[in-house]
């Protein structure tokens, strides 16, 4: 084999990336993490919702504690305004939704990313990838326009919708606009709204407005009477008009000092897997900002496929490919269900005719009434309801003799939880862990065994 330049060649440096590479290298492999825009990370972000399961797996790699001191947690979520979910309900040390800035979130990811030793090489976009069966090899130009090659075992895309590595893969991204001419805009405000995170539709138009938590605002709005091409100019007073329709106030919104107009797409690749080259993030799906999971579906990609990639490459794996290939099986369908309900939101937000705003008016009612209905859309939207089939299913923060589990995960390996005493036997899989932690129940009168996934997730 060809001299390597990294175990894992990592393209695309936003949120999903940087995890991935940090548990990699935290794993002790070689990574190198490229991205094409020079270093510095942007406030011009779209992202502001960390939820539940998202934030459980930032604290399996002791990030939650400080990401949360840099946001504020809002506890119920409004749905076509009806304060239709309580999120005091989740079951989870994190039962809330978390406000803070994107840029919060890659802060703390890239600092983590640096401690564990990645190679940063930002100016570097890619031009071309060839595999065969024993390395991935990426042809790049650096900042200064020089070629360059570096050969990997592995290489991961995380590159965003416009992909160049899912492009290089020849993979189609089959889907269609959902929603156009959205505005953005960060502003400052004369008047605070009364919620924290501000949102509602009228059905000709829907606007969002949630602070940085330092004077400033961001407000996302729509108007089924301004349907424009990206490219059309747009200006303060465009969105507070939207604002004042959607919210009935624009908050005396002042001192833009960005705006920009986009649309949103509802894509997925087919295959999140092409022999050695993986699809991460927004690289393998995008879809409506409704719910605000489009990071936080990322991260978790990351987080299922950052543990596989290290078992592999550590020789702890018995069957590489049939643990490789489980990150299609478990992750694409949930990117499915999450382009079906994100949509499914942003549709009902949309609702013109008097039929579908009926039906608007009952979702909400159910979801506002029913605890069966609200628990259900509460796990999807948190990502603490998501499993993978019967038998592979999230694990909660228990407390254990030796601590709390996720704190037992931030070693990255599997925790055997057993009654004190015990040596159970492992089961025989794709999955079975060649090294663990072992812990014991509190409760001396259970007597079951739990095996938890790095990521948190038990057979």
């Amino acid at each position: 084999m060809n001299h390597l330049d990294a175990d894992v060649l990592v393209v695309g440096a936003g949120p999903t990336g940087m995890l991935l590479a940090g548990d990699l290298a935290a794993a002790g492999l070689r990574v190198t993490l490229v991205e094409r825009r020079p270093h510095g990370i942007s406030n011009m972000t779209r992202a502001f919702a960390v939820h539940a399961r998202t934030l459980e797996q930032l604290d399996a790699r002791g990030l939650a504690d400080e990401l949360v001191a840099t946001g504020t947690p809002i506890t119920r979520m409004r749905l076509f305004g009806r304060p239709s979910l309580d999120l005091t309900r989740l079951p989870s040390r994190f039962a809330y939704l978390l406000v803070t800035p994107q840029y919060e979130v890659e802060h703390a990811l890239e600092r983590r990313a640096l401690s564990t030793g990645v190679d940063f090489r930002y100016g570097t976009e890619l031009r071309e990838l060839n595999q065969d069966t024993d390395q991935v090899t990426a042809e790049l130009t650096g900042p200064d326009g020089t070629p360059l090659t570096l050969r990997a075992r592995y290489l991961v895309g995380t590159d965003g919708v416009r992909s160049a590595v899912r492009t290089a893969l020849g993979l189609p991204f089959p889907g269609s606009s959902v929603i156009r001419s959205l505005v953005l805009a960060d502003v400052r405000l004369a008047q605070e709204p009364e919620e924290l995170l501000t949102v509602n539709g009228v059905g000709d138009a829907f606007a969002f407005i949630a602070p940085f938590g330092d004077g400033w605002y961001r407000v996302m709005g729509w108007s089924r009477t301004r349907q424009v091409p990206d490219t059309e100019p747009v200006d303060l007073d465009e969105v507070r008009a939207i604002a004042r329709r959607a919210l009935g106030s624009d908050f005396g919104m002042h001192d833009a000092r960005w705006i920009s107009r986009f649309h949103s797409d509802e894509r997925q690749a087919p295959a999140y897997r092409v022999g050695r080259a993986f699809l991460a993030g927004d690289a393998a799906h995008v879809h409506s900002p409704a719910g605000g999971q489009g990071m936080n579906t990322g991260l978790q990609d990351a987080a299922n496929l950052s543990w596989k990639l290290a078992a592999v490459l550590r020789g702890d794996a018995p069957d590489p490919e049939a643990l490789l290939d489980s990150y299609q099986a478990e992750r694409h369908p949930v990117g499915a269900t999450v382009l079906r309900s994100s949509g499914a939101i942003i549709r009902l937000a949309m609702a013109r005719g008097p039929l579908l705003r009926t039906a608007r008016a009952l979702a909400a009612q159910i979801l506002d009434t029913v605890p069966a209905a609200s628990a259900k859309a509460l796990g999807m939207i948190s990502g603490l309801g998501i499993s993978y089939g019967r038998d592979t299913r999230r694990v909660p923060d228990l407390k254990l003799r030796e601590g709390r589990l996720y704190e037992l995960l931030r070693k990255g390996e599997f925790v055997l939880i057993a009654p004190e005493g015990t040596t159970p036997d492992l089961p025989t899989s794709p999955t079975t862990p060649a090294r663990l932690i072992r812990a014991t129940w509190t409760d001396p009168t259970r007597r079951s065994t739990l095996l938890v996934r790095p990521d948190g997730y038990a057979f």
